[in-house]
């Protein structure tokens, strides 16, 4: 359930060779991922011998121990709508273990049961998202220490020490215990491990393992003042336990907080996990991330998770909701490419409302079906709710459900979910294949860390969902829209991963810069790469220091072939422009308005495709291009203020490399479409993102609807949140 408060592969294979072996490229995942099944360019089902896409989500029976008659009716109506799969126990532990030591699985092993009659699969939670009551009471350690020095009462979820060595006994215990009693199971399909991971801790123990942390990073006090340029302000350290994060103006030390928070969680996870995976090595283990939460690295956790998994809750209400959807679709590309193509879970979302919105909207007919198949196309294989049962008390007492309070099967949504469960049955084919981009967006928290953190170019807007980072993520989605509305597949990856499985790569604000980016930078443009680099590029080391000798830095500027001088940080509404340049290369025409953040730069070796309109710096290069071996580099100055200029620009550089699109054809506005491989098929995702009926034309070739069973005419009619899944024969 969500917050409240609210490697990818690589096979080093050149752009030629990815597009001439796919199968080899499938079967040579990174580190972590899953093998390929023996067809080479298939990947195996998420549950064993399972070859069928989940559906199914969150439910609830230890809510319901008090009336054994819902448990019955849930596993009779689960058939009924279609599904197949369900976590169970997310927040069981004190149904699980009422007292210290006493364990009551009972009831567990009759719900288990009753999957397995069903033909029904668990994914079988850790309840370590929640503490029983007597633990709080009994070892105050395992709550939390918040910034002010308060010990947090037991109150809320994940309101737990990471650190906690009783904590860390009592889960490992209990999970312990699951995997001796459920490990060969036949209802049990994976292990999903505690709910939602966030938050962090200054408990002396966290302190402590931070400071050790920092020990191994740094090695010595005198380097660690160095990277964290403690003279300023003379906040030198003398003492390791002098270093206190929640006291320090550093944002060196800050940024490294951020990363041991993330480290210290993927640690606990792997605690939790160790015994899930000696008693059922042959079965999943994940967790379900919380999409582009800042609070985490979630890339971090790929080294545990044998999939990834998320949880969508997108707001996509209103007639321009469609416009929201390019970035729910990078989210799915995120995870997707996380584990190099690997498919994902989709292990959360709702079929109707989302409680703890402003506006809980409902969702329109067609809506629900489309999101699902929407993220089926991006590349998970499952589609799962939360919830199954609306439950009668709590905090999400009014969150959309299968089964609302009323409790029969005549409601619109439960009617919606068991339509959809039927067609999911038909896609069986799907399960497997994936997504083989040319296009690579960088996107990494590491940097959304560093341009929070940093007092400098200009503050955020100070939102939720920017934390004041500068709108790095909104940039990313700006880079990546044009594609998607062009049906362009991009992975979405961090700039430490290898590029030469693409042909273009596209780095927006590469603020903080990777040790090894640069030069694996200049080996892929050197190569015959196109690389996309944007303002606020090269600016600082991993450490927070300045990178020194002109931005952008760390050999950027060698790459790039400009000069940064300096950054003017813009007011609202500014006049300056864009002016493309007459005859420039790309082609591209006409003028652009800006915002924020417009970069004086000297054209030192690049060519000028575009330059400002106004003010003292009219007439200097705003968009650049430099040749470097066989590739090029872009190198783009100011912020564009409009889709208008993202559209042109990406066109251009699609058309100009001959970038394969999903389907060759003029795809409407609010019209998109994603493709899946694997197994000699390919399958095609057809949206209709808008509240108006559409026309799309297929180009030439024979097209099946493989949920209708037949073939479709050249002409294909798209109602009102109308979604198509076509096989190309």
């Amino acid at each position: 359930m969500p917050v409240r408060r609210r490697r990818f592969m690589q096979t080093g294979l050149g752009a030629a060779s990815w597009l001439a072996l796919p199968g080899a490229l499938v079967a040579r995942a990174a580190a972590g991922a899953t093998p390929a099944s023996s067809t080479a360019d298939r990947y195996p089902p998420l549950v064993p011998g399972y070859a069928h896409l989940l559906h199914g989500g969150d439910w609830n029976p230890d809510q319901w121990l008090h009336e054994p008659q819902v448990i019955a009716d849930d596993l009779r109506l689960m058939r009924e709508a279609g599904c197949n799969a369900f976590s169970v126990g997310i927040f069981a532990w004190s149904q699980l273990e009422p007292q210290e030591g006493r364990y009551t699985f009972e009831w567990l092993d009759g719900v288990m049961d009753g999957l397995a009659k069903n033909g029904l699969r668990a994914f079988l939670a850790t309840p370590s998202g929640a503490k029983p009551r007597w633990m709080s009471e009994r070892y105050p350690e395992v709550r939390r220490i918040d910034g002010t020095g308060r010990r947090l009462p037991h109150g809320d979820r994940h309101n737990h020490c990471f650190t906690s060595p009783v904590y860390r006994e009592k889960t490992r215990a209990i999970d312990s215990r699951l995997a001796e009693r459920y490990g060969k199971h036949p209802a049990l399909a994976g292990w999903h491990i505690s709910n939602e991971f966030n938050g962090s801790c200054y408990c002396e123990l966290c302190l402590g393992a931070f400071r050790g942390w920092l020990r191994a990073r740094h090695g010595t006090l005198e380097r660690l003042n160095q990277a964290y340029w403690t003279a300023f302000w003379s906040q030198a350290f003398q003492d390791w336990d002098q270093i206190d994060p929640r006291e320090s103006p550093l944002d060196g030390l800050m940024l490294d907080w951020d990363r041991f928070v993330t480290h210290q969680t993927v640690d606990f996870m792997k605690n939790e996990a160790a015994p899930l995976k000696a008693a059922t090595p042959h079965l999943l283990v994940t967790t379900n991330m919380m999409g582009t939460f800042t609070g985490l690295d979630s890339r971090r956790f790929t080294d545990v998770c044998d999939r990834m998994a998320w949880d969508s809750y997108p707001h996509l209400h209103g007639t321009e909701s469609w416009k929201q959807v390019p970035g729910l679709s990078f989210v799915h590309d995120l995870y997707r490419s996380m584990k190099g193509g690997l498919p994902f879970i989709l292990m959360e979302s709702t079929p109707s409302q989302t409680n703890w919105f402003h506006t809980p909207s409902l969702k329109r007919p067609g809506q629900h079906r489309q999101e699902m198949l929407l993220a089926i196309g991006h590349g998970a294989d499952s589609a799962m709710y939360f919830q199954w049962r609306k439950g009668q008390g709590g905090f999400e007492k009014f969150h959309g459900a299968v089964i609302d309070h009323e409790g029969s099967t005549n409601s619109r949504v439960f009617k919606d979910v068991a339509s959809l469960g039927a067609e999911l049955g038909k896609l069986d084919a799907v399960v497997g294949t994936t997504v083989r981009p040319e296009v690579a967006l960088v996107h990494d928290w590491e940097i959304r860390w560093a341009l929070h953190r940093a007092q400098g170019p200009r503050q955020g807007r100070g939102d939720w969902f920017n934390w004041f980072d500068k709108e790095y993520l909104t940039t990313c989605v700006d880079h990546y829209r044009p594609f998607w509305k062009r049906g362009v597949p991009v992975d979405v990856i961090e700039s430490t991963q290898p590029f030469d499985r693409y042909r273009l790569v596209v780095a927006p604000m590469v603020f903080l810069l990777q040790p090894g980016v640069a030069d694996r930078m200049r080996a892929f443009v050197t190569g015959g790469g196109t690389l996309v680099l944007t303002y606020l590029s090269g600016v600082q080391d991993q450490a927070g220091l300045v990178l020194r000798g002109g931005w952008p830095g760390g050999g950027l500027r060698e790459l790039t072939g400009v000069w940064v001088e300096e950054i003017d940080s813009l007011y609202p509404n500014p006049a300056q422009r864009i002016v493309m340049k007459a005859g420039n290369a790309l082609g591209l025409a006409g003028d652009h308005p800006v915002r924020e953040y417009c970069e004086l730069v000297h054209a030192e070796k690049a060519t000028v495709l575009a330059s400002y309109a106004n003010d003292f710096y009219a007439g200097r290069p705003c968009l650049t291009v430099n040749t470097v071996g066989s590739g090029r580099v872009y190198y783009l100055a100011a912020r564009p203020a409009e889709e208008a200029f993202h559209d042109a620009f990406a066109q251009a550089l699609v058309r100009d490399l001959g970038i394969a699109r999903n389907l060759d054809a003029a795809l409407p506005e609010g019209v998109t479409v994603q493709k899946r491989e694997g197994g000699g098929r390919t399958f095609l995702f057809v949206h209709n993102l808008k509240a108006v009926e559409q026309a799309l034309d297929l180009p030439r070739g024979r097209f099946a609807d493989v949920l209708a069973g037949k073939d479709v005419p050249g002409r294909l009619a798209l109602p009102a949140y109308g979604t198509f899944v076509l096989e190309r024969l």
